[in-house]
């Protein structure tokens, strides 16, 4: 028996254990000749691979799940096509929308319940635009954090032949709303949310007393009441029965009834919203068409008085003519376009004249957004793009006179 020649290595050999056979091949430092080889994990198998597609598709697969699908799909022409009409029937299922509710979706959910479910007290036609508005507003606030209830906002209005603006923060909004809504609470012999001290006077007086009658910046806990006082009106005029709209509401100098009162808050509370979704650069909605109506009729309802009154303070030309309460006079028309649109008739030389076409001296037409913002006092008359034709005199009469309605 023979060994291994001095000119040759051991592991030129073959060795035999347990009958096969170990080839020579270059070896490593401290490498162990007895460990058993690593070989890769075998690929996962087609039908392994088709039944994963659904949940690649919904995006529920592991990272070395979704690895292998994808491999898969670039060689498998069948598994490539059943995942791409597995992806589309998940975008059908999952479509991309904007997290904000839209604005009319809570209008269409109590449509759809008061028309299973009729309401047993409804809310009256006219206070339903003030108890949207509110809710709109409330929605808007509900998740602010503390910084957003101090950010700055400033409120304009339009007073004599310039316009006018206080900086306040959205807590001071809402306290604003909150105090002249306390107007209407006390007309319907509620609780005025200023107390005892509440000073005499029409909405400004009231604001600026609620504004410095604490040492210390309004706080978001001014939400809570606000609130409660807004359910509270709304539960008061449903339960109240008819003639509570003829219900006269003092303003200081001048006086609504009831259900336009409810109007002019709706009106207000959109605008003021409008302020502080602006202040914090988040977009917000106009009412809905109906309810825009119903406030820009409010307005020019109020206008024939509102020039008026400019005329008495000679801000506005003399009338050119007096007419009988209730016969025709001069008039201008009114077309508002657009969502809430329509046309309205104005009486020019008295309140107590007949709107009549056959005496109309001047028309104008407007957006209706942008006759809101003019009678918020967002935007003067001279920035009111119009279309007018007509008498010159009487439509600047006009405008000024819609843009002397807003106020603090």
């Amino acid at each position: 028996m023979t060994g291994p020649s001095e000119d040759t290595p051991d592991d030129a050999y073959e060795q035999r254990a347990g009958g096969r056979a170990r080839i020579p091949g270059p070896r490593a430092a401290g490498d162990d000749l007895d460990a058993p080889e690593t070989l890769p994990p075998a690929p996962p198998s087609h039908a392994v691979l088709k039944s994963l597609l659904g949940a690649w598709a919904l995006a529920a697969c592991s990272a070395e799940e979704t690895q292998a699908v994808e491999d898969h799909l670039t060689e498998c022409a069948p598994c490539a096509e059943e995942a791409l009409r597995l992806r589309d029937a998940v975008g059908l299922l999952h479509p991309e929308e904007s997290l904000d509710l839209k604005p009319l979706l809570r209008s269409r959910v109590l449509e759809d319940c008061l028309g299973k479910r009729p309401a047993r007290i409804p809310v009256p036609v006219w206070a339903t635009p003030y108890d949207t508005e509110t809710a709109r507003l409330d929605a808007l606030l509900r998740d602010f954090g503390d910084s957003e209830w101090h950010t700055p906002v400033r409120l304009k209005w339009f007073e004599e032949e310039r316009r006018r603006s206080h900086r306040t923060t959205v807590a001071g909004v809402i306290g604003h709303l909150l105090t002249v809504d306390g107007m209407i609470a006390t007309a319907l012999g509620l609780d005025d949310p200023l107390g005892p001290e509440a000073p005499p006077g029409g909405p400004a007086d009231r604001t600026e007393h609620f504004w410095n009658s604490s040492p210390y910046p309004v706080t978001r806990k001014v939400r809570e009441p606000w609130r409660a006082q807004g359910h509270t009106l709304v539960r008061t005029v449903s339960f109240a029965g008819r003639g509570v709209a003829e219900l006269s509401v003092d303003y200081g100098g001048f006086a609504l009834p009831l259900g336009d009162a409810f109007l002019e808050r709706a009106f207000e509370c959109w605008v003021h919203a409008w302020d502080i979704a602006e202040a914090v650069d988040y977009p917000y909605e106009p009412p809905s068409g109906p309810h825009l109506h119903r406030m820009i009729d409010l307005a020019a309802r109020l206008l024939p008085g509102a020039l008026a009154g400019r005329r008495r303070s000679g801000l506005a030309a003399p009338a050119r003519g007096l007419v009988a309460a209730g016969a025709p006079g001069r008039t201008l028309h009114l077309e508002i376009e657009g969502a809430g649109g329509g046309g309205w008739d104005i009486a020019l030389d008295s309140p107590a004249a007949k709107p009549s076409r056959e005496h109309t001296v001047a028309e104008v037409a407007l957006d209706g957004l942008e006759f809101c913002q003019l009678a918020a006092g967002h935007i003067s008359p001279e920035e009111a793009a119009v279309g007018q034709t007509g008498d010159r005199e009487a439509i600047r009469d006009v405008l000024f006179a819609a843009a002397s309605l807003s106020r603090l």
